[in-house]
């Protein structure tokens, strides 16, 4: 998974589904506990999986 925060619409909608996700001071998309903007998806985390495939682009 790649986060584009530069895209992000500041809606908190993907942190309501997926621990792995988080928003920062000014409520765009960041990964949560990291710097990073990209991070693996286990194929069984469904709650992540959600969260991408309901993120507004």
């Amino acid at each position: 998974m790649r986060i584009t925060p530069e895209k992000c619409i500041a809606c908190g909608l993907y942190h309501t589904y997926s621990a792995l996700l988080d928003c920062d001071d000014e409520g765009l998309v960041v990964l949560a506990n990291t710097d990073a903007k990209e991070c693996p998806i286990a194929p069984d985390d469904s709650d992540t999986i959600t969260a991408v495939k309901s993120y507004p682009p």
